[in-house]
């Protein structure tokens, strides 16, 4: 849940069943989370470059799926955290589904014969993301997701507040990629671990602050608010090129 200052700007009224802990319209009256929305340029633009280097290499074209794929989340995100309007929030986790779906089929397919096709693979990830997507579109708020916060608000262990988490149909296709990706560098290429681990550990990094804004969002905003009463901190600009951060403490009379 986003901050209770939060202000309405130029998209109006948030429609989404998801607002963040970002406070929203606090940059700019067009953007309303602008954190949550430039931070999305990381997937979009390096992307379009994998993209284009894969077309360069001839590698198949599942490989350029994925990169395009990753630019459409990247995209989708960019719209629902400006807006954060429910079109944009499915613009935003649909291609989720969707790209993971390459991913996942590009991963089992890694070993296989050249331009050859997993018909059987394929049809099932398809299937996959045709149901996800018709929950979606018929049903706002889908009858597992009702359950799942259903069962958040009975438990009192946050673990399983963060394990029970309302896109349970993603968290399946990424639980399958950490797998499959733990059992390449494990055993098929060795000499790939430090990547590998290095990756896993990253991501699992970001899951954690992204749990630990979800749960304590309040906690943190009460917090960064007296920080910044207190201090007060101005963003100055050395020689007009480095951004350099003044306190200025909260003189006593």
């Amino acid at each position: 849940m986003a901050p209770a200052a939060d202000r309405e700007g130029y998209w109006g009224p948030t429609t989404s069943t998801l607002d963040w802990c970002e406070e929203n319209y606090a940059v700019t009256w067009y953007i309303a989370e602008f954190w949550n929305t430039v931070s999305n340029l990381i997937m979009i633009i390096p992307p379009i470059f994998g993209a284009i280097q894969s077309v360069r290499d001839g590698l198949e074209k599942r490989y350029i799926a994925s990169y395009l794929a990753l630019t459409v989340v990247g995209m989708g995100s960019w719209c629902f955290h400006m807006t954060l309007k429910y079109e944009m929030q499915l613009l935003d986790e649909l291609p989720m589904i969707y790209s993971c779906c390459i991913f996942v089929y590009c991963m089992f397919e890694c070993f296989k014969m050249k331009n050859s096709v997993n018909y059987h693979l394929l049809f099932i990830l398809v299937l996959f993301s045709l149901i996800v997507t018709t929950v979606y579109l018929k049903v706002k708020e889908p009858v597992f997701h009702q359950v799942i916060r259903h069962l958040q608000k009975r438990a009192k262990c946050c673990l399983f507040n963060s394990m029970a988490s309302p896109r349970v149909m993603y968290g399946m296709l990424v639980f399958t990629l950490v797998l499959r990706s733990i059992y390449i560098v494990t055993w098929v290429y060795p000499w790939l671990r430090g990547l590998g681990y290095t990756s896993l550990g990253i991501f699992l990094m970001g899951f954690l602050l992204w749990n630990i804004d979800n749960i304590f969002c309040d906690s943190l905003s009460l917090y960064t608010r007296t920080l910044y009463l207190r201090y007060r901190p101005k963003v100055k600009f050395l020689f007009g090129i480095w951004p350099v951060i003044l306190f200025e403490p909260l003189r006593k009379h």
